[in-house]
C-alpha cells in the first residue's frame, strides 16, 4: 500500500461563519468517510454508531438520549468522521516501518502519521536501532514485564491512559498497577477535567456532573461557558435547541464568537436542511480569557443586592440555611468585590452584565455547562467554586432542571476514573479493591500527568505505558515532554492507529496494536461487549461490528491480562485467564468494588444501560460537613505585559485531541493550514504587525526558559481584545511545564503569555 503523502500548508481565510451544521456538515462527513473506506462499510459503521446493540462513538463523551427517543441517525459531523477514521481499510505494515526510520516518522505531521491507517502487528525498537521491526506478542509482553520486573521499585512504572479505554480494561489496568505496587495512574483527566474535579469534589462531594438531558431540556437558563460545542461535541447543539424550543435561554460566554452557539441547523431536521435553523444564544458575552470568575462574582454580588432590596425573594434561604455552610464568609467576601475589578478582568461592560442578572431574576432553574476554558487557568480551581456559589445561592442544585454540567471531551474520561484511573482514589475504593482480591493496594499516591513528566525528566520513571492516546501531543512543553520520554528506559504504547508519541521513544520501544471500539471482539468465552460512562454519568454497553483491521490484533482486555500474568504471577491470585475469556467476570467484580455498580451484568443488558447514582441529586453532600460549601475566591486579572497577549490553545473545527483530519477549519474561516494565530484587528494595529504576516510566537515564562513556536500566519479576527488564539497540538510547546492551575495541577493551556516576532521576508 503507497504511503499517504504529506499536504502542504496553503492558507486562506474567509469570514467566519454564523451558523454550524446543516447539509455541508453531512457532505463533509460523507467525503471523509468514503475517502477511509469503502460505502458498505461507512454504512454499516454509521448504523451502529451509539445505538444500544451497537458501539459508542470514541469521540466525545456527549450522552444519547433514551433509547425510545434516540435517532436512527444519532451521530454528529465530528463522530462519523471519528469512526470512520478508526474503521479505515488502510494498514501500517511491517513493510511501512521498514521504509521509514523512527527519525522519519519524528518529522512527520500529526495528521500524516494518523492517515496511514491502522496498525496490524506488534513492532520494537531495539536499543541504538533506528527502525522498528516486528516482534511477536510473547516476545513483547515478556519484554514488558522483564522491565517492570527488573524496576527497583514500581513507582519507577508510569501507566497513562486516555479516555478512549473502556470501563473493563480500565479497571483492569488500574489493578494491575496497584497490585504491582504503584498508583502512578496518570490519565488525560490531568489535563482537561481536573479543575472541575477538584472544585466539585471540595464543595458538592462529588467530583462529576449532576445533570442529565431531561433536566437540560428543561432548564429555565443554560450558560454556555468556555467551550465550543459545534466543534468539540456537537450533538450538545441537538440538546440546547430542545431547552430553546422548550421555552429556555442561552448564555454564551466565550473569547471568541462559535458558529454553532449563534444559530444551529440541525442536519437531520428539515429546518435544518432548508430553514433557518434555531438561534441558539439568547446573550452572548464575548469575556477575555480567564474572566469567568470575575464574571460569576459579579452575579452573585448583584443576587445579593437584589435580595437586600426584596428580602425573601431572591436567594432561596431555606436551601441555603438547610444544605450549605460558609454562606456568611462568602457574601462577606463577594460584597467588597468592585465593579473596576470586574471589568478589568471580563472585558464586559456592566450593562452586558446587568443584563445576564435580569435573565437569572427570571428563571427558576438554571444550569451552568463549562469546558477547557476554565478549567485550564491558574484559577480554574477558583472559577468552578464560584460557578458553585452562583447556582447554590438560588438553590440551583439537587432539583430538576438545575445543577452543574462539566462537560467532558473524550468519550470515556469520566468512567476511567469511575473505574479507579486515580492516581489519588480514596482509600474506601483501595480497601474495597483489596479486600475483592485478596491485597493490599499502595496508599501512597501517585503521580499525574505533569508530575510523570517530572518524573521521567529526573530518571525517578523509566518504563512508560499508555494505553490508548497520544501522551506526547497531549501534554504542555513539547520540547521538555520529549525530552523526559527519551530519558526512560522502555516506553510502550497500546494503540489503533500511528501518532507522533510513537516516535519520541526511550531506549527501547513497543507498539502494541489493539482492537477499536467498532472492531469485534470474539475471546474464548465468545463475541464480548464493553461498557463505558458518559458526560452524565450514564452507562452503557458498546459492540463492535466490524472485522478487526489484522488477525494479529489484541483486545486491550486481552494485553493486560496476559501482561499481568507475566508481571504478577499467581499473587496476588487474580483470574487473569477468566477476565480475558469473559468480560462479564470482571463486570462481577467491578460490581463488588465500585459503588452505583451492584448488579452490573443484568442491569447493563438493559437498552440504553442505566443512570449511577448522585448524591447530589438527593441534596447529599459528602463534605466533612455533610453540605455543600460557599467559597470565598479572589479575584484574578489576567493581563499581558504591554506588548504581549494571552494566547489561549484550541481545536481545529476538523480535528479530534490531537489529531487533525484536514488542514481546514471551516466555521472560523480558515483553510488550508494550522499555522496560524487569530489577533484582534485592533491589538495588530496597536503591535503594528500586518494581518496576512509571518510571526514566531514566543513564550514568556518566570523560568526564563525561551519557548518558540515558529512560523505562523496572523489571522485578523473578532477575538476579544488583548487575547490570541491559536491550536493545539501545535503550540503545546509554549505551555511551560510548571503553570499549572492551583490544586488541580492542570496545564495552563488558555492563559499563555506570549509576544509575536515577526519573520523577516
Amino acid at each position: 500500500m503507497r504511503d499517504v503523502e504529506e499536504q502542504p500548508e496553503n492558507v486562506t481565510v474567509s469570514a467566519p461563519r454564523t451558523w454550524a451544521t446543516g447539509a455541508p456538515a453531512v457532505a463533509h462527513a460523507l467525503t471523509y468517510a468514503l475517502g477511509q473506506t469503502s460505502a458498505k462499510r461507512t454504512a454499516l459503521t454509521l448504523l451502529n454508531i451509539n445505538q444500544p446493540r451497537g458501539f459508542d462513538c470514541p469521540g466525545c463523551a456527549w450522552p444519547e438520549p433514551g433509547p425510545e427517543e434516540r435517532h436512527r441517525n444519532e451521530y454528529c459531523e465530528n463522530g462519523a468522521k471519528h469512526i470512520s477514521d478508526e474503521a479505515t481499510t488502510r494498514r501500517v505494515t511491517r513493510e511501512f516501518f521498514a521504509r521509514h526510520s523512527v527519525d522519519e516518522l519524528n518529522g512527520m505531521s500529526d495528521r500524516l502519521l494518523n492517515q496511514q491507517g491502522r496498525l496490524t502487528e506488534p513492532m520494537v525498537l531495539r536499543e541504538g536501532a533506528r527502525h522498528y521491526t516486528p516482534v511477536g506478542w510473547d516476545e513483547a509482553l515478556d519484554l514488558l514485564a522483564g522491565e517492570l520486573r527488573g524496576l527497583d521499585h514500581p513507582d519507577e512504572a508510569l501507566f497513562y491512559t486516555s479516555g478512549r479505554l473502556a470501563n473493563e480494561p480500565a479497571f483492569l489496568l488500574q489493578l494491575l498497577a496497584r497490585a504491582y505496587g504503584t498508583n502512578n495512574l496518570p490519565d488525560c483527566s490531568n489535563l482537561c477535567h481536573e479543575s472541575s474535579g477538584a472544585a466539585l469534589g471540595e464543595t458538592l462531594g462529588i467530583g462529576k456532573g449532576s445533570v442529565s438531558l431531561d433536566d437540560l431540556y428543561d432548564a429555565d437558563l443554560v450558560f454556555v461557558v468556555g467551550q465550543n460545542p459545534g466543534t468539540n461535541h456537537p450533538r450538545m447543539l441537538s440538546a440546547l435547541e430542545e431547552t430553546k424550543r422548550r421555552g429556555g435561554q442561552v448564555v454564551a460566554v466565550n473569547p471568541l464568537p462559535e458558529a454553532g452557539l449563534l444559530r444551529f441547523k440541525h442536519p437531520q431536521k428539515a429546518r435544518g436542511i432548508v430553514g433557518r435553523g434555531t438561534d441558539i444564544a439568547d446573550q452572548f458575552l464575548q469575556i477575555r480569557p480567564g474572566g469567568d470568575l470575575a464574571l460569576f462574582q459579579a452575579l452573585n454580588r448583584l443576587l445579593l443586592e437584589a435580595e437586600d432590596e426584596a428580602p425573601g425573594t431572591v436567594l432561596d434561604r431555606d436551601f441555603i440555611d438547610t444544605h450549605t455552610t460558609g454562606f456568611d464568609a462568602f457574601a462577606e467576601h463577594t460584597r467588597n468585590v468592585t465593579w473596576p475589578e470586574i471589568l478589568s478582568a471580563t472585558g464586559l461592560s456592566r450593562a452586558e452584565i446587568e443584563q445576564v442578572h435580569g435573565r437569572v431574576l427570571g428563571s427558576r432553574s438554571v444550569i451552568v455547562c463549562w469546558a477547557m476554558g476554565l478549567t485550564q487557568h491558574k484559577h480554574g480551581v477558583p472559577t468552578i467554586r464560584e460557578v458553585v456559589n452562583f447556582l447554590l445561592l438560588r438553590g440551583n442544585v439537587g432539583r430538576p432542571g438545575a445543577g452543574v454540567c462539566p462537560v467532558r471531551g473524550h468519550s470515556n474520561v469520566q468512567g476511567d476514573r469511575t473505574m479507579g484511573i486515580w492516581e489519588r482514589m480514596p482509600q474506601s475504593f483501595l480497601d474495597a479493591l483489596g479486600a475483592e482480591f485478596g491485597f493490599t493496594p499502595p496508599t501512597a499516591h501517585g503521580v499525574d500527568s505533569v508530575d510523570a513528566i517530572r518524573a521521567m525528566r529526573d530518571g525517578r520513571a523509566k518504563v512508560f505505558v499508555g494505553v490508548a492516546g497520544n501522551f506526547v501531543r497531549a501534554t504542555p512543553d513539547s520540547d521538555a515532554t520529549e525530552r523526559a520520554m527519551r530519558n526512560c528506559r522502555l516506553t510502550v504504547h497500546i494503540s489503533t492507529k500511528l501518532n507522533r508519541s510513537h516516535a519520541v521513544c526511550g531506549r527501547t520501544a513497543l507498539i502494541l496494536p489493539t482492537l477499536g471500539r467498532s472492531d469485534r471482539d470474539v475471546q474464548a468465552g465468545g463475541e464480548q461487549f464493553m461498557t463505558v460512562e458518559d458526560s452524565m454519568s450514564e452507562v452503557h454497553a458498546t459492540r463492535g461490528r466490524l472485522a478487526p483491521a489484522s488477525g494479529h490484533l489484541l483486545s486491550e482486555v486481552a494485553i493486560i491480562s496476559r501482561l499481568a500474568r507475566r508481571v504478577l504471577g499467581s499473587c496476588p491470585d487474580i483470574p487473569w485467564e477468566d477476565f480475558e475469556a469473559d468480560y462479564g467476570t470482571i463486570r462481577d467484580r467491578i460490581s463488588r468494588v465500585v459503588p452505583g455498580f451492584e448488579d452490573f451484568n443484568a442491569r447493563v443488558a438493559r437498552p440504553g444501560g442505566f443512570r449511577l447514582p448522585n448524591p447530589v441529586n438527593r441534596r447529599v453532600f459528602a463534605t466533612p460537613s455533610g453540605k455543600a460549601v460557599f467559597t470565598a475566591n479572589e479575584v484574578t486579572v489576567l493581563k499581558a505585559p504591554e506588548g504581549h497577549l494571552v494566547l489561549q490553545t484550541l481545536r481545529s473545527h476538523d480535528q479530534w485531541n490531537t489529531i487533525p483530519y484536514a488542514m481546514d477549519d471551516r466555521y472560523r474561516g480558515i483553510k488550508g493550514g494550522r499555522r496560524v494565530v487569530m489577533v484582534h484587528p485592533d491589538d495588530l494595529a496597536a503591535l503594528g504587525i500586518a494581518d496576512a504576516a509571518m510571526v514566531d510566537l514566543v513564550g514568556v515564562w518566570s523560568d526564563g526558559v525561551e519557548r518558540r513556536a515558529p512560523g505562523f500566519r496572523v489571522v485578523a479576527y473578532p477575538t476579544s481584545r488583548g487575547s490570541a488564539a491559536s491550536y493545539y497540538p501545535e503550540t503545546n510547546v509554549l505551555v511551560p511545564l510548571d503553570s499549572v492551575a492551583d490544586i488541580s495541577n492542570t496545564p495552563t493551556s488558555k492563559s499563555v503569555i506570549v509576544r509575536l516576532e515577526p519573520v523577516p521576508a
